[in-house]
């Protein structure tokens, strides 16, 4: 396959696009593409119109390779991307839509090309893929990723889990979110494992699929336990091969869920532009709420708004130096202001608070840009979310702040009721003004049918803040008053 894009081409430092769901073919032409020392620039899949153009334009792509469902969203934004000049269907070329005048080949014509090639030696600095944020709270930005940033990252997934030759690493999430990529699939290569790559998570067919696989090791993320904890329990639930599952958050029902599906839960912390930095120590006991310790690579503080670091306790932004080279991403693509920003009096700020306790133990509060300022109040959404999500009606929860007649904010709330149930407002807010304190019940509750969710289950919240207030939105001070 390498020969094959090297015949159209493909050479050292060019940026290949890769639109493709999780299949076989994406790991392919990445390993390929490496061999050749271009750069890979993952997109998400769920991208269509503005947001594609963006991440195309973005990464100035003269190569794409994608599927021919996924074509009809480039064929739509093509006059907008000056940059690509071919597109690479998985399929055959003949399958194709209209792509104007747009070169279009097809990976297996390439594989039957027969050039012979050199394969690039790359070092340890060199840009090997551009990997986007989850844009959770606006557009995404495209981390410049190292060689040694992914080789080494994968080998402390190693270290830090103690993973195995014979383990089956399974990730449900895309090929385009890091938790696939860097920490499921090069482990296994360094391995010499197994990485199983579902299509996509499905609360239905989750441990189906993890018995199919055989799958020793899963990540998880968003609201991922929360979604499978809240099935109805089979006698089978403690039947499945999995011994080890990291992510995050954890939930508080983590003890629960570990003896009701026999594996142990482990909560870290980590960022595309970091990787992972922090991790709970699989030899020491739980520290309940805590995403870990910081691991020897990193030097992690907390950091207050005069970027001075805060007393052990306090809340503070999580910022970091690595204590070897090329452990961080090297920028922002073609974004130097908002890498130079982000590195701020020479620390790796990332825009997540949390606490430290005396033992050197984190405990993840949320984002600096996710809390709601209600009468001189800082409230955490997460805090609220998860108190919410306590309630056992609840599936999962949105916390947000808006617009308030008496300046900053008011809390609002989205919930999603768990299948079969129904959650009233009017006795939400009740049972939140039982479990928080007055200043954190929410004023508007909005009770959906789901909420819009990144492909790796992050929700969007930048959508729920866009949408506000609704007509169908339960208001507390209206209410009190009738």
């Amino acid at each position: 396959m390498a020969a094959g894009f090297a015949s159209i081409g493909v050479g050292q430092r060019d940026v290949v696009a890769v639109l493709m769901p999780n299949c076989a073919e994406f790991v392919l032409a990445w390993f390929a593409l490496s061999k050749l020392g271009a750069v890979v620039a993952p997109l998400n899949t769920a991208y269509r119109g503005p947001l594609l153009a963006h991440a195309l334009d973005l990464t100035e792509a003269k190569f794409l390779i994608t599927t021919v469902e996924l074509a009809d969203g480039v064929q739509a934004v093509h006059d907008q991307l000056p940059h690509l000049d071919t597109v690479i269907l998985r399929e055959k070329a003949s399958e194709t839509p209209d792509l104007s005048d747009l070169s279009v080949r097809s990976l297996s014509d390439l594989e039957a090309s027969g050039l012979d090639f050199t394969a690039v030696s790359n070092a340890d600095g060199d840009l090997a893929m551009l990997l986007f944020t989850s844009g959770t709270t606006g557009r995404s930005k495209a981390c410049e990723l190292s060689h040694r940033y992914l080789v080494r990252h994968a080998q402390t997934m190693v270290e830090t889990l103690g993973l195995r030759s014979d383990d089956v690493l399974y990730s449900p999430f895309p090929l385009f979110h890091i938790d696939a990529t860097v920490l499921t699939v090069l482990p296994a290569l360094l391995l010499g494992a197994t990485a199983a790559i579902g299509e996509r998570f499905s609360v239905s067919g989750f441990w189906d699929e993890v018995k199919s696989f055989g799958a020793t090791v899963f990540d998880f993320m968003g609201a991922t336990l929360t979604l499978l904890y809240k099935q109805p329990p089979t006698p089978g639930d403690g039947s499945n091969p999995v011994r080890l599952a990291w992510g995050v958050p954890l939930p508080d029902f983590a003890p629960e869920f570990e003896e009701r599906f026999d594996l142990r839960l482990l909560e870290g912390y980590g960022s595309t532009d970091a990787g992972i930095a922090m991790f709970e120590p699989l030899d020491q006991p739980r520290r309940r709420n805590s995403c870990g310790k910081p691991l020897e690579i990193y030097d992690v503080r907390l950091f207050g708004p005069d970027d001075r670091e805060v007393p052990v306790g306090q809340v503070g932004e999580i910022v970091l130096r690595p204590r070897e080279p090329y452990l961080l991403s090297n920028g922002y693509f073609r974004q130097p202001e908002a890498t130079v920003a982000s590195r701020r009096n020479l620390w790796f700020h990332t825009g997540d608070l949390a606490r430290s306790d005396d033992d050197g133990y984190f405990y993840f509060v949320g984002r600096v840009t996710d809390s709601i300022r209600r009468r001189g109040e800082n409230i955490s959404a997460l805090e609220v979310e998860e108190l919410v999500e306590t309630h056992p009606d609840v599936q999962e929860a949105a916390a947000f702040g808006v617009p308030s007649e008496l300046s900053e904010e008011d809390v609002m709330l989205t919930v999603v009721a768990r299948h079969g149930a129904h959650v009233m407002p009017a006795e939400l807010a009740d049972f939140c003004a039982t479990i928080m304190p007055g200043y954190m019940v929410p004023r508007y509750i909005d009770v959906v049918a789901s909420l819009p969710h990144t492909p790796t289950e992050k929700v969007e919240k930048h959508i729920l803040v866009q949408r506000g207030v609704t007509p169908t939105t339960w208001d507390r001070a209206l209410a009190n008053r009738s």
